[in-house]
Order: structure tokens, then C-alpha cells, then sequence
């Protein structure tokens, strides 16, 4: 045999050889792992190992809220969103320093609020599954209810504001004599998929003590629909005092400029508070 024949059987032979060992080496392991989530936007986030052909789950310890769920969309595919997971897979490796962040809070509102996470490729390892664990704050053996006070951003993330914004329009002030009330001042506001009255009710003097419980809105076609009723005062209105009272409903297919009657029923008495119109969307509003 000539020696380039022989130069040619031997580089076949090693390449030959050596591509099943290159293979191996490109494979990555897997890995189940638990992480726990930084306990202030201070702290640095946990890093989880992703791979554009391995998807990850994330399992977390309570209820997500999936509208929270932020991440680069262009790099970053969210496969799945449930109660208490979400499945994730890179569009591609993530090159070396580079990381992208996927953030998302739990519904239940404790502290720490939001779990969020560094995503990175590892040439070696991959995360197939992370168990998502929340640190245990200091003084967590006697909690304390103090719900984290709302930002702006809250609004956004929670899907209650989109581009349209949120649209007001005043309530003309109402006087029920005959049911010992008075609407001293109120306005509509109108949201994404949600309406809220911000009325200020006074209880006449000489009355008893009342307290709304149920809240209705009636049109002019259609079934009531019910609403919820927020005080920071949970106690009955005092005869002569007056208090902030809030309804929401939810509207997601809310007409253009309806007009309702809210009828607050209370304890032996309802107010009914005539002429609600709910503005239209902020694009074309006029508050």
C-alpha cells in the first residue's frame, strides 16, 4: 500500500474513532435540583441551566399568578403555565455572559413576593427540574398579615391597565332623604375588564347604624351583576358619619357609556344610587 493510502485509511480510522467520543463529550446531565428565591430585589437571583433542546420545569411551593409572568420573549419559550409550574425552553443556547431573567408572583401575596431566576447555558449540565423553594423570612414563626403595599408596576403585571389606561367620570352627588342617605361625592372608573365606583355616603343623622353588604348593578336589559364591596372601615356607618365606599365588578364587555343603577343592600335599608355611567375607554374618554 502506498504511504497516502495509508495516511488517508488512518486519518479515516481515527476520525472514525474518535467522533462517537466528541458526541459524548457535547452531552450534557441532567439535573433535578431545588433553588430557593432571593429574599429581596437586592439579592442576586438563583441561576437555573437551560439547554435549546431539553425543556425545564419549574414546580413552585403555592399558586403563581400567570399574568405576572415576565421574560424575553424573543429568547425564551414559555411551553406551559400552570398553578403551580411553569416549562420553559431556550429559542437557542444561551451564549457565555449572557443571562436572561424570567420572573413571576405568587398569588398568595407573601413575602418574598416574586420568584425570579437567571437563565444561562451549561456546556456540561442542564436543569430538567427545579423545586422552587421560598426562604423562611426572619420572625416567619409569628407572621404578621401585612400584605405587601401595591406599586405601580403591580397594575400592569396583573393585567388590570393596558394601553388604554384607566378612564374616570364624576357621579352627580345623590340625596335619598326618604332612606336617611346622602352621595356627598363619587366617580366611575373604568379599566381593563373592570369597573370601580369611588362613592362618599353619609348616613343621615337620627338614623341607626348601617353597613353595606351586597352590591348590585342593574341596566336596562339584563341580569344584575354583582359586585364586590371594599371599606377600610369594615364597621357600620355611625348616624351623621360618613365613609368611602368602593364597588367593583368585573366588565369585560362593558358597552359604550351604559347606564346602571347601584343599589347597595344593608342592614334594614338600600341605597340606590340612580344615573351610573361608566366612561369609555381612555383612548376616546372624556373624563
Amino acid at each position: 500500500m502506498s504511504q497516502p493510502a495509508r495516511l488517508v485509511l488512518t486519518l479515516v480510522l481515527v476520525w472514525g474513532t474518535a467522533t462517537p467520543v466528541a458526541a459524548a463529550q457535547v452531552e450534557r446531565a441532567v439535573r433535578k435540583r431545588s433553588v430557593v428565591v432571593a429574599s429581596s430585589p437586592a439579592d442576586a437571583l438563583p441561576v437555573v441551566r437551560v439547554a435549546r433542546d431539553t425543556p425545564t420545569v419549574f414546580l413552585f411551593p403555592a399558586p403563581i399568578n400567570r399574568k405576572t409572568l415576565t421574560f424575553d420573549e424573543s429568547r425564551i419559550h414559555v411551553l406551559d403555565a400552570g398553578e403551580r409550574s411553569v416549562i420553559v425552553q431556550p429559542v437557542a443556547d444561551i451564549t457565555e455572559g449572557e443571562r436572561y431573567e424570567i420572573g413571576v408572583f405568587f398569588a398568595d401575596g407573601r413575602a418574598p413576593a416574586r420568584a425570579a431566576f437567571e437563565l444561562v447555558t451549561d456546556p456540561t449540565e442542564v436543569d430538567i427540574q427545579i423545586n422552587v423553594q421560598r426562604p423562611e423570612l426572619a420572625g416567619a414563626a409569628c407572621p404578621v398579615d401585612e400584605p405587601r403595599a401595591p406599586q405601580p408596576e403591580d397594575f400592569v403585571l396583573l393585567g388590570l391597565v393596558d394601553k388604554e389606561g384607566v378612564s374616570a367620570t364624576p357621579i352627580k352627588g345623590y340625596d335619598d332623604a326618604e332612606r336617611g342617605f346622602l352621595v356627598q361625592s363619587a366617580i366611575a372608573y373604568r379599566g381593563k375588564g373592570w369597573a370601580l365606583i369611588d362613592a362618599r355616603v353619609i348616613n343621615y343623622v337620627g338614623q341607626v347604624p348601617w353597613l353595606p353588604r351586597v352590591a348590585m348593578l342593574t341596566g336596562r336589559v339584563g341580569l344584575p351583576l354583582h359586585a364586590r364591596i371594599v371599606m377600610i372601615d369594615k364597621t357600620a356607618i355611625q348616624p351623621g358619619a360618613e365613609r368611602q365606599v368602593l364597588v367593583v365588578a368585573e366588565l369585560p364587555q362593558l358597552t359604550v357609556s351604559p347606564v346602571f343603577t347601584l343599589e347597595l343592600v344593608g342592614d334594614g335599608r338600600t341605597l340606590k344610587i340612580p344615573n351610573v355611567r361608566f366612561p369609555k375607554s381612555a383612548s376616546g374618554a372624556t373624563p
